[in-house]
């Protein structure tokens, strides 16, 4: 894959920029690299190694201070890293990827093959490699996972002074990723409060922190997912939150972008499942076109089965097509609604399940809000698809009437049926989300070509058993 297919196009002019220079330094004198690029940004670096030949890569990196070097790595697109990763040796992986906070550690080791991830995490110092290993524990998408074990805590009964001094001592010796906020602990190491910075700094002189500290914080085991992870920073607008373990005591915490790259993680893949398909595990333009195919067809294939049942109840009701052919016409439009009905009923549903507005005990409560809702759009629907063909017949531009039956019969058919069939979509669409839930599937599989599948079934059943009492009976 070339740099110019991974780069997204808004980012891909400042690498493009950059890079002839940087590679002109890279040749001719590549100690100044780390002086001439002291006031770039890091992601823009990682726009210049995007744009480069990949092996000149490493070569960038490794003129860079090792520091700067991580921060860049972070940056790097995710297939990009994991090469230059498994181009280096074990030692020059591990060196640089200590260097990386923990929790992005964590989840760069993710991405390589087991066996290389665990090559460089024995060649890393004893410290990082004994946090990594415990961050590694943990699913990604857990807090334990999304955790960083870089915070600030003292001990509750320490003076606001004295605070402040190790505050300043922190944050001029140690790289600290989440310096939001400075956690209490009692005396056997459990959290016991929290306080920002801003508070500390203003807190009375003499006081102690437990004077001053928060003593009910917000919290999350390291198991918890990241739904509920973002629930909680969202709900009391917070921007870090604590991970504690059972007996209380403070395992890390989780800053708020780590909880914005989740939740983007979260909704990509709920839209990618909504939309009928597997969720992708890498960017679309550098997913191969195979593995593609295997998201796409399992779907596709199990859809294409569904809609067979569609043909089985035309054959079914065959007579019927064939004594009022004028009913063959409105088959797109009823079933359609039905599917449309269905597939609203199901987006408002299993986005109020993630965002926890609505539980699985709930699911009755839903039924007589969306029962009624629906049976009010059908009604509304149903005038709609009345005058229409009212309009048509006053026009002259289609006679649906016959000898046996009159234009009237017609579009009170069309309009029953849509009221039937949208209060039926709408119901089903609303009820799947909690099926599935129930038997452990994500609600988010409740694609919108299944439940418009699922309708098109039931509404061809009810617009012919309708036909058939008003009509033919």
């Amino acid at each position: 894959m070339t740099p110019s297919q991974r780069i997204p196009e808004e980012r891909r002019p400042i690498g493009a920029l950059l890079a002839p220079d940087i590679l002109s330094l890279l040749e001719e004198s590549p100690s100044q690299i780390a002086a001439e690029t002291e006031e770039l940004h890091p992601a823009d670096l990682a726009d210049v190694a995007e744009a480069m030949p990949f092996e000149q890569v490493p070569v960038f990196l490794a003129a860079l201070p090792r520091e700067r070097a991580a921060d860049v790595l972070e940056y790097l697109d995710e297939e990009l890293r994991a090469r230059v990763l498994e181009a280096m040796t074990a030692e020059q992986a591990a060196a640089l990827v200590t260097e990386m906070n923990p929790d992005e550690r964590a989840d760069v080791l993710e991405e390589l093959d087991e066996d290389r991830a665990e090559e460089i995490v024995e060649e890393m110092p004893d410290v990082a490699r004994r946090e990594t290993e415990e961050l590694r524990k943990y699913d990604p998408d857990s807090a334990g996972g999304l955790m960083t074990t870089q915070y600030v805590s003292v001990e509750a009964n320490t003076s606001v002074e004295e605070a402040l001094r190790r505050v300043r001592v922190i944050a001029r010796s140690e790289k600290r990723e989440a310096m939001h906020a400075v956690y209490t602990t009692d005396n056997q190491g459990r959290l016991a409060g929290v306080l920002s910075l801003r508070e500390l700094l203003a807190a009375p002189e003499g006081a102690a922190l437990a004077e001053v500290a928060w003593t009910e914080p917000k919290s999350v085991s390291p198991n918890a997912d990241r739904e509920e992870v973002a629930g909680v920073i969202s709900n009391y607008d917070l921007v870090v939150v604590p991970v504690v373990s059972e007996s209380g005591h403070l395992m890390g915490v989780i800053t708020v972008d780590d909880v914005i790259d989740a939740i983007q993680e979260e909704q990509t893949e709920d839209v990618q499942k909504f939309g009928g398909m597997q969720a992708l595990d890498e960017p679309y333009m550098q997913i191969g076109i195979f593995t593609m195919m295997k998201k796409r067809a399992g779907w596709l294939s199990i859809l294409l089965v569904s809609e067979m049942m569609t043909t089985s109840v035309m054959q079914h009701f065959d007579a019927e097509l064939s004594a009022v052919k004028v009913l063959a016409l409105f088959v797109p439009l009823v079933v359609s609604s039905g599917g449309n009905s269905g597939s609203q009923a199901t987006s408002l549903i299993t986005r109020a399940m993630a965002l926890r507005e609505v539980t699985v005990a709930d699911w009755w409560r839903v039924a007589l809000r969306e029962l009624p809702s629906g049976i009010l759009l059908g009604v509304i629907l149903g005038v709609i698809g009345i005058a229409r063909i009212a309009l048509w017949q006053s026009m002259g531009w289609y006679e649906y009437g016959s000898d046996a039956h009159s234009w009237e019969q017609v579009a009170l058919t069309v309009g029953c049926s849509l009221v039937g069939i949208v209060a039926f979509g709408s119901l089903a669409g609303s009820m799947l989300p909690f099926l599935l839930r129930r038997v452990g599937f994500d609600p988010a599989s409740a694609s919108a070509p299944l439940v418009a599948t699922l309708v098109d079934v039931t509404g061809l059943s009810i617009y012919f058993g309708v036909a058939w009492l008003i009509l033919l009976r």
